[in-house]
């Protein structure tokens, strides 16, 4: 498979509203990434982990214009100390057993720099984590392999209190996460 190649903003809009992207768009749970990073111990200790199981779906209509999900199964947390993860999973954190999945919904994005060399996209729509949805605004960047396959990479910063994951024993927990994004979607 060829290597990626970052797609200039005239190109995508180009792509998008001339329908080469139009129909339906499935997340490649085997090569895409859903990431957690926050920090600990007072600021002094970063925590990065991954969500292992992971799912989603797009479409592109005819006019460009883009929805899509992706869920995230909450249980599935990987911090690589199995301790904190069964914290994170339980009533205190995630609630996997009453809230399993964490939800993005895009309801629409636009290119960013069009006219120019930029490679990006704003992504709108909504973050439910449990069961309390905030809206999401967040930068992206797109590269495409051709116009059967799209990478989405992006940063989006949460503050978790927003959602319910308020536990914070003696302030040593940063309520700032930032959830990290490497998407691979392919036409079907």
């Amino acid at each position: 498979m060829a290597a990626s190649e970052q797609t200039n903003g005239p190109a995508l809009q180009e792509l998008l509203s001339g329908a080469k992207l139009a129909g339906t768009w499935t997340l490649d749970a085997s090569r895409s990434t859903i990431g957690l990073r926050t920090k600990s111990m007072w600021g002094l200790a970063p925590v990065k982990g991954v969500f292992r199981e992971v799912a989603g779906e797009g479409t592109v209509n005819a006019a460009g214009h883009v929805t899509g999900t992706v869920t995230v199964a909450a249980g599935s947390i990987d911090t690589k100390n199995n301790k904190r993860d069964t914290h994170l999973r339980s009533v205190e954190f995630f609630d996997v057993e009453n809230h399993p999945s964490i939800v993005v919904s895009v309801t629409g994005i636009s290119v960013a720099g069009a006219g120019s060399a930029g490679t990006g996209i704003s992504v709108t729509g909504t973050l439910t984590v449990r069961d309390r949805s905030r809206p999401v605004s967040f930068d992206a960047a797109v590269s495409t392999v051709d116009v059967g396959e799209v990478w989405l990479d992006a940063h989006l910063e949460v503050n978790r209190g927003d959602f319910g994951l308020r536990w914070n024993r003696l302030g040593m927990a940063s309520m700032n996460n930032t959830i990290t994004v490497h998407a691979v979607f392919t036409r079907q």
